[in-house]
């Protein structure tokens, strides 16, 4: 009886340490009310040459996955994170490209969580709009071995800026393009290429529309 009362004794703190690990693990949880109102930009060097996703869990190919995936390789999905070069939240902003789209910077966008989402699906469809063209030209073709997809290329202008996107594109991949953690624009084509990225609309300015 001595026996047995030690082993459950045992048992407890251990299931119950497992639970607190897993826990640590979880995904953000993803509000499927504004879900489809997010999207944005950046770069923290994590996970190089592989698609990431939140673990455990499977979004699909849809455009909130896109949007994940990409946050999570950026920030881990953390709104507050900012990081050695000054890049701000879930997506990793600098302050520049938010003055572009027209939000202000800094602590408020930190904290504003509504804001950081709406932040990038102005600037993807922004991207959007830049790379129209090439979007219809390129996808579906093949440049040093990967297949052009517009969420690729998306995740591309967000990584790099459209501009670059365009130059390697119409290089038929001659241009080479690396951030300041040394990660390239074609990890990015290749490991956020086949999501469904139709939902973002192309606009110039959103947030103004």
């Amino acid at each position: 009886m001595q026996q047995r009362q030690l082993l459950v004794f045992l048992f407890v703190p251990l299931a119950i340490t497992g639970l607190s690990w897993e826990n640590d693990n979880l995904a953000p949880t993803i509000d499927i009310e504004t879900s489809s109102l997010c999207y944005h930009v950046p770069y923290l060097n994590e996970g190089k040459g592989k698609q990431i996703r939140p673990n455990g869990v499977n979004l699909g190919g849809a455009y909130i996955a896109f949007k994940e995936a990409l946050a999570f390789k950026e920030s881990q999905g953390r709104y507050d994170v900012v990081n050695t070069l000054g890049y701000l939240g879930k997506y990793q902003f600098n302050k520049h490209t938010l003055r572009l789209i027209g939000i202000q910077g800094g602590d408020v966008f930190l904290e504003d969580t509504m804001l950081q989402e709406q932040a990038f699906l102005v600037y993807t469809a922004r991207n959007k709009w830049v790379l129209r063209r090439d979007l219809r030209r390129y996808e579906g073709t093949q440049i040093n071995g990967i297949k052009i997809t517009e969420s690729g290329i998306l995740a591309a202008a967000h990584l790099a800026g459209a501009g670059n996107v365009k130059k390697y594109l119409r290089s038929n991949g001659a241009f080479e393009f690396k951030d300041a953690f040394g990660t390239r624009l074609e990890e990015y084509l290749k490991n956020f290429s086949g999501y469904d990225t139709s939902a973002v609309p192309t606009d110039r300015n959103l947030l103004k529309s």
